[in-house]
């Protein structure tokens, strides 16, 4: 039995700066594979290496759309630093109008930018969203994305948008946040899912998920993300483990196992 954590950010100074400790509770907790998602352009270099020291390891490219001040990516910039053979995914990217308020046409632009992006590299897309779910649909299907597909992670939309996810060839991506006991849509959500197109994450070093919520998140608890689902199903363990590690594998393609 192993579990991948399909998105993380251990080169975050935070985690980075002991990763000997995490890469070992990885293995002690049978998660043999983790995503390190880059959020700007500056800090690729950090992601970059970090795949490039650990077989285990995997990394993306892109700018996530709360950063506001930070290099703009073009096309051309994405496709090429999408060349590196440990990058198998472009992103993070997407909407978020929550932290952000205004004129966000910038943000909807960078969003068409790594569609774009990922349809020439012919990678998969990552994406976030946040309270803007209508218009990431919108502009997933105007730019053709299911061309590519992806994920849609650290969900917490409603089934409806999951569903509209899914018919666009994405998958959904499950975080620490299912494990919160006021999260009860959420857990609905995760019954509901197909385990065909559900994959696990940590989002770390944020959303720690229960029973460590409050502290630094890791990529070795994604275990504890996969249990809880397990027990919202009602199937056993392996077989989250199971299905959730093949769909990262057949989604993010360049990956070796």
């Amino acid at each position: 039995m192993q579990f991948v954590d399909s998105h993380c950010h251990i080169n975050f100074p935070e985690l980075a700066a002991d990763l000997p400790a995490l890469l070992q509770q990885m293995q002690v907790n049978q998660v043999s594979h983790a995503l390190c998602v880059a959020v700007n352009l500056p800090e690729l270099p950090s992601v970059l290496a970090l795949a490039e020291s650990q077989p285990n390891l995997f990394a993306s490219v892109g700018v996530h759309p709360d950063y506001e001040d930070t290099p703009e990516p073009s096309v051309a910039q994405l496709v090429e630093l999408a060349q590196h053979p440990k990058v198998i995914a472009i992103g993070e990217t997407g909407l978020d109008y929550f932290r952000l308020s205004g004129d966000l046409e910038w943000q909807r632009e960078r969003f068409r930018t790594h569609i774009r992006a990922a349809k020439a590299a012919k990678l998969p897309l990552i994406i976030h969203t946040r309270a803007a779910s209508e218009d990431t649909i919108r502009i997933l299907r105007e730019e053709g994305a299911d061309e590519v597909g992806g994920v849609m992670h650290c969900f917490t939309e409603s089934w409806e948008v999951a569903q509209a996810a899914m018919e666009l060839g994405f998958y959904i991506s499950l975080s620490g946040i299912v494990t919160f006991k006021k999260a009860l849509e959420l857990k609905e959500l995760a019954r509901l899912m197909p385990l065909e197109r559900l994959l696990i994450e940590t989002d770390s070093p944020y959303l720690a998920p229960m029973p460590h919520r409050g502290k630094m998140n890791q990529p070795a608890w994604v275990r504890h993300v996969a249990e809880h689902i397990a027990d919202l199903k009602e199937v056993p363990l392996t077989a989250v483990a199971e299905a959730t590690t093949r769909n990262f594998f057949q989604l993010f393609s360049r990956a070796q196992p």
